[in-house]
């Protein structure tokens, strides 16, 4: 069973910014109930006190579903409760009332007028605040910041306040309610952003993957375009002679088939350049991809330009699929990725926090051979001599150790081999790291579309 830290770091950022909204506003009723009404039992007589505490809880209970309805008006769930809040609003003015005929005619010492004073303004401060959810217009909030001060002032003077009581009733509600009315107006503006940002971010990868898919469209187009035109005009022209039993036929239909093993062949080089990794470019994408998803990653490398290529290429697969795993299944908070080279090898660490989770389980079932991730590192690095283990460490994180002795002698298409079925941190072809964002986001995004947008079968 997964426990309140597990269920909270399972949510995204506005997830969390919401849930936190939301019982944030769900509090004014536990402090109306806990802080005013329960001790108006040692000051007030048993059945007004009794009376009074029922009024509140139902005042609390009716703020806890305005709270909530109101939020999801704010969401666009649903539209605004308008008959809910005017209903609220009613109760929280009834409330107020009953408040001051107790003070008025029950006949109560100072103490206890003074302690539903106090009740009095809480239920309209809080229920101010309740009602800012849900009116967006800044004159109506306004209007009821003014109609709450001078009515509080005017029961204030019913009760026998005098005039200097009445007015210091009229400051207080009147700070009390702007300031409340003011942290729900920014808490429901607040909360909106956080949601729009991550609908734009969205929106920029699914632009991201569609620019890509153009793109890669277009290398194919311009690759192989001219020739499928050519192939079709020397297959019309074989067959014309071919009806015409001229022997020329046969040497069109050769030609045709010469054609078309260059255009298999540039189709295999178009998609070798959209496999191909670069180390160096990797680590950075990951690092910026990470960060983008809320993970704190460090990155502690050596310097990668003295490695082999084909040393790198793999590696650089080893990066792209223990990101790929830690963004789709753990919670990490904390991702560290470490390469050093000692003792004639270069060894590769990626190491995160969110087998805390749940997430390292899943993620040990892919090591196991549930998944073919790793499975394909495996085989990427078994080409130029190295090694991968992947599990957890000690129940707290979840390591991959990738090892390549220096002296391998592994081919240089390593990088273009049978594909991981993982998704790409990072763009690997020359023109796309010309083309793409300076940022190692940017690369990042764009090697995650060129992945999914290339088939394994082209190669």
């Amino acid at each position: 069973m997964r426990g309140p830290g597990a269920w909270w770091r399972a949510k995204s950022t506005a997830g969390k910014v919401e849930t936190y909204t939301r019982w944030s506003f769900h509090s004014f009723p536990l402090i109306e109930v806990g802080g005013f009404g329960i001790p108006l039992f040692g000051q007030l007589p048993m059945r007004h006190a009794s009376w009074f505490f029922v009024l509140l809880c139902a005042h609390g209970v009716l703020s806890s579903f305005t709270v909530s309805r109101a939020l999801d008006g704010a969401r666009g769930r649903r539209a605004q409760p308008v008959r809910l809040l005017w209903a609220f609003g009613l109760l929280s003015a009834l409330v107020g009332f009953v408040a001051m005929l107790l003070a008025r005619y029950a006949h109560l010492d100072e103490e206890a007028r003074t302690a539903l004073g106090a009740a009095f303004g809480g239920v309209m401060i809080f229920g101010l605040g309740t009602l800012a959810l849900g009116v967006h217009s800044r004159r109506r909030l306004s209007a009821l910041i003014v109609a709450f001060s001078v009515g509080g002032g005017a029961c204030a003077l019913g009760v026998g306040a005098g005039g200097a009581g009445a007015l210091a009733t009229v400051v207080a509600v009147f700070l009390g309610t702007t300031l409340i009315s003011f942290t729900s107006v920014f808490s429901v503006w607040l909360l909106k952003a956080v949601y729009e940002l991550e609908d734009a971010r969205e929106t920029r990868a699914r632009l991201a993957v569609a620019e890509e898919r153009l793109r890669f469209g277009r290398d194919l187009h311009d690759v192989i375009g001219r020739n499928l035109a050519v192939i079709a005009l020397k297959s019309e022209l074989a067959v014309q002679l071919a009806r015409r039993e001229r022997p020329e036929a046969v040497e069109q239909m050769i030609e045709v088939q010469r054609i078309a093993q260059e255009s298999q062949r540039e189709v295999r080089e178009v998609v070798r350049g959209y496999r191909e990794a670069d180390l160096g470019v990797e680590l950075s994408g990951a690092q910026g991809v990470l960060a983008a998803a809320g993970i704190n990653c460090s990155v502690d490398g050596a310097d990668t330009a003295g490695l082999p290529g084909e040393v790198q290429s793999a590696l650089a697969w080893v990066v792209r699929e223990a990101t790929t795993n830690v963004l789709r299944h753990g919670n990490a908070d904390q991702c560290a990725v470490v390469l050093r080279v000692r003792e004639g090898q270069v060894v590769l660490t990626v190491e995160n926090d969110g087998i805390r989770t749940g997430g390292g389980e899943q993620a040990a079932g892919s090591v196991s051979g549930a998944g073919s991730g790793l499975a394909g590192l495996r085989e990427r690095l078994a080409v130029v001599d190295g090694t991968l283990e992947a599990g957890p460490v000690g129940g707290e994180a979840f390591r991959v150790v990738a090892r390549v002795p220096l002296g391998s002698g592994g081919a240089k298409g390593s990088g273009s081999g049978s594909g991981s079925g993982s998704m790409g941190l990072a763009s690997g072809s020359a023109d796309s790291r010309k083309g793409s964002a300076s940022g190692p986001a940017s690369r990042g995004a764009g090697a995650v579309v060129r992945s999914a947008a290339v088939p394994e079968s082209a190669s």
